[in-house]
């Protein structure tokens, strides 16, 4: 199943278990990977020099008008210019000082992005949201980006990616350039040109160690970082995520805002499901019971004169009855599927990947079933999935996972169609997100125009013990 997006740590995994070939090509991505994020260290660094020096101006300048005021001015010293510099400083500060802040921003969640795709560790955002005012003044904007303290934590972090930080991105890089380095110097006179360019006549990066040495020291450099590639990575990411994941006090508030959120979603989707509910049963099996008591009535009144023509009308009240007990089981059915409530999530989606008019590969590896509430809200989502990909999608095949793996349930669903899926255009996408947040539950989606379309749900649950499932 091809076109899954995956993070980087999750695509070095699936490399280390196909053995040697792809243990190197793991090793090769993270050393790339790494080098890439270390060009983000001097652009980070330059940023924080911006800052200080607006700041540094304004200091200085407050600093010679109160030399100016206690002691006068001095040799050479010009009392209008002394006069002017601590405003210009603080001009030039109110100018700047956003500007570099807001591109500091930006920097830090490229930052955030790249850990949580090549180094697989996901971190959060933690800045406050926007003021709903749009026309911030200067003053307004400085203030608002001054106080958030998410700002100054990727000043922080900028300053120790710069003083160190990156050597664990650039380690494994290093590590093979070296070891290269070392084999091309263990060829001595035979060197190509670009390495003698490198120093003088036979450059040797081991002096007084003669070419078995070399070579064995220049491929223990490069297994020792292809080997080590993907763990420095993660470490990277790790350092990174210390110090640019939200503090305690912005994840709290972050969590406060996301409960109330995902509550207010979760109300409007039971009352939506209610009145549903009601318009199925006012429109369907309600109207079809009073069509037959009508007819009924209708009967009881022909009894005596006409029991030909009671027995058509009993016989439509009876083909009556029949269509509002399907439509009852229906509508039950779209409330909590019977499979689901006795066989579980694994066999009602296998159940509804049989139903669906394509063809639909369906695996799985549960070994219990999740909460109640969680089967429900994943197996409605994968059916708004394949019904999706039925009625939309173009699509000749289908694809369904499940998977369980640290206390969290992974769904995974994908199709060969058109492509073009947008949560943003209503296709359904976005009530299941709704549907999976109120379990902290998340959505992705990858659909390329063109196709392939990959669904992928995370929802954190634990799984009951198959020996309590009642069959």
């Amino acid at each position: 199943m091809e076109g899954s997006p995956q993070t980087g740590g999750e695509r070095n995994a699936q490399l280390r278990r196909r053995g040697w070939p792809g243990w190197i090509g793991a090793g090769a991505n993270a050393a790339a990977r790494g080098v890439a994020l270390c060009a983000l260290m001097p652009v980070g660094f330059c940023l924080v020099l911006a800052l200080l020096l607006p700041l540094f101006t304004a200091g200085l300048g407050i600093g010679l008008l109160v030399s100016l005021l206690v002691n006068g001015p001095g040799y050479g010293q010009s009392t209008a210019a002394v006069t002017v510099a601590p405003f210009a400083g603080l001009a030039l500060s109110l100018l700047l000082i956003p500007a570099i802040l807001r591109g500091m921003r930006e920097l830090a969640i490229l930052t955030r992005r790249l850990c949580g795709q090549w180094c697989a560790v996901p971190i959060a955002d933690p800045y406050r949201p926007a003021p709903r005012d749009t026309q911030l003044s200067l003053a307004g904007r400085l203030r608002w980006l001054l106080g958030d303290p998410a700002g100054r934590r990727d000043a922080l972090w900028f300053t120790v990616n710069a003083f160190g930080g990156w050597v664990l991105a650039a380690a494994p890089g290093g590590l093979i350039t070296l070891g290269l380095l070392c084999i091309l110097d263990s060829r001595g006179p035979r060197q190509p040109d670009f390495v003698r360019t490198l120093g003088h006549d036979t450059p040797q990066l081991l002096a007084g160690h003669d070419t078995p040495q070399l070579l064995a020291v220049g491929l223990a450099c490069i297994a020792v970082g292809l080997w080590a590639g993907p763990w420095l990575l993660r470490g990277y990411g790790m350092l990174a995520r210390s110090m640019l994941a939200p503090s305690g006090q912005a994840g709290l508030a972050q969590r406060v805002a996301h409960l109330a959120q995902t509550r207010a979603d979760t109300i409007d989707a039971g009352a939506a499901e209610l009145r549903r509910i009601e318009r199925d049963l006012h429109d369907g099996a309600q109207a079809r019971l009073v069509a037959m008591g009508m007819t009924l009535d209708a009967a009881g009144q022909l009894l005596d004169d006409d029991p030909s023509a009671v027995r058509a009308l009993l016989a439509e009240a009876r083909e009556s009855s029949v269509k509002a007990l399907a439509e009852l089981r229906d509508l039950v059915r779209g409330i909590h599927p019977p499979v689901l409530a006795d066989r579980g999530l694994a066999e009602a989606v296998r159940a509804l990947a049989l139903d669906t008019p394509l063809r639909v590969h369906f695996t799985s590896d549960l070994q219990g079933r999740p909460p109640a509430p969680v089967e429900s809200a994943a197996y409605f989502a994968v059916s708004e999935l394949l019904a999706n990909v039925s009625k939309h999608a173009q699509a000749a095949e289908a694809w369904v996972e499940l998977r369980h793996h640290g206390e969290m349930l992974r769904i995974y669903v994908a199709d060969d169609g058109a492509g073009g899926a947008d949560p943003a255009r209503g296709t359904g996408l976005r009530g299941i997100e709704r549907r999976l947040a109120a379990f902290d539950g998340v959505l992705a989606v990858s659909s390329p125009p063109g196709g392939p379309t990959v669904v992928n749900m995370e929802i954190p649950c634990a799984l009951s013990s198959p020996k309590t499932i009642s069959c």
